[in-house]
């Protein structure tokens, strides 16, 4: 059949994993279709834990990401002008031993102790989400993922530190207050793996970056740019795995996000916050994930060959038999569908 005929579905791959998607035109929804039917529930202020700035910060920012302190608790001012805090996870899913995790066997089963980081990192605003705050205050935010993470990189129990979001329950958001994570690991997490791997593969292919390829071949299609400035890029990815899927990257290669210049932070708030915005705006506050992938802390063989970036994935879909039996996800609006409805969204000032 004529791979263009109007209803039949078109199998994607992915250009660093390898992976199939599957975009299924002909289940089609308009793209106003997948907003939410109602706003979802901020949860109440007087319960909630993440009002006030907290003893344990380790580190505190305010709107304009300027630090207040180390501790910020000995800041005479932090109290009232914090916008950002970073603390310590009240339930760690991983925590310091004072040693490294040894690997050792259970049969035919390796094991090792959950040493390392869990901070949660903390916006003041209640009722603002990422994308509805101030190019400044995303700056901060991020500012504030990057400073916490070079301040814990130097650990040699460390290998690999996540910094992920969570909004919304259906996206695991257990506490309504926005706030993101940070976790450090002693591996190096197998999606990670696999994004390394093709990295690397097709830099040996090609000697040169896969997601620069990428960049340089969306900036001349033009229909899966969602939003750009002068140093980051927002596109729906051509082998979306959920319908309006984005990715932010920078323009400038660069394979470790905790390397972004001060200078370059204004840049990627916008960049996350028109993203995000447009999500809150055109599908009415979608429960969404958003995570940074990045280079591990300690390998210095993928500077030219890995290229950093954050992935965000709105919950528009529930993974059924199909996805969960074949690891095949099937998004029913193309990309570039979604990134043209997407470009039509005005953000939050």
């Amino acid at each position: 059949m004529p791979p263009n005929q109007p209803n039949i579905s078109e199998l994607r791959q992915d250009l660093v994993s390898g992976d199939w998607v599957v975009v299924a035109t002909g289940r089609a929804k308009r793209p106003d279709m997948f907003a939410r039917r109602e706003a979802a529930p901020d949860g109440s202020k007087a319960e909630c834990p993440f009002e006030e700035l907290l003893p344990s910060a380790w580190a505190a920012y305010d709107a304009a990401g300027a630090p207040l302190g180390t501790p910020p608790s000995a800041h005479p001012n932090a109290a009232g002008a914090w916008w950002v805090q970073v603390v310590p996870n009240k339930f760690p899913a991983f925590t310091q031993h004072g040693e490294c995790a040894v690997e050792h066997a259970v049969g035919p089963y390796a094991v090792q102790d959950g040493v390392g980081f869990h901070d949660v990192i903390i916006t003041r605003d209640h009722d603002r989400a990422l994308g509805r705050m101030s190019t400044a205050e995303a700056a901060a935010v991020i500012r504030s993922y990057r400073d916490r993470y070079q301040a814990i990189q130097g650990d040699e129990c460390v290998k690999y530190i996540a910094i992920f979001h969570n909004h919304g329950r259906e996206a695991g958001a257990s506490i309504a207050h926005p706030h993101s994570q940070l976790i450090a690991l002693p591996v190096i997490p197998p999606d990670i793996s696999r994004s390394l791997v093709g990295s690397m593969a097709y830099w040996h292919r090609t000697a040169r970056c896969v997601h620069c390829t990428m960049i340089a071949f969306e900036q001349e299609q033009k229909s899966r740019i969602v939003y750009e400035n002068d140093h980051f890029l927002v596109i729906c990815p051509f082998a979306s795995r959920q319908a309006f899927e984005m990715r932010v990257f920078p323009k400038t290669h660069g394979a470790r996000f905790e390397a972004i210049a001060d200078g370059e932070l204004p840049a990627a708030g916008d960049a996350l916050r028109q993203a995000l915005g447009r999500l809150d705006k055109g599908l009415n506050d979608p429960a969404y994930n958003f995570f940074i992938h990045t280079a591990p802390v300690s390998d210095g063989d993928l500077e030219k060959r890995y290229h950093w970036h954050i992935e965000i994935l709105p919950k528009t879909a529930v993974w059924a038999g199909f996805e969960i039996g074949t690891g095949i996800e099937i998004s029913s609006i193309a990309p570039e569908s979604a990134a043209e409805f997407l470009r039509g969204v005005e953000s939050a000032a």
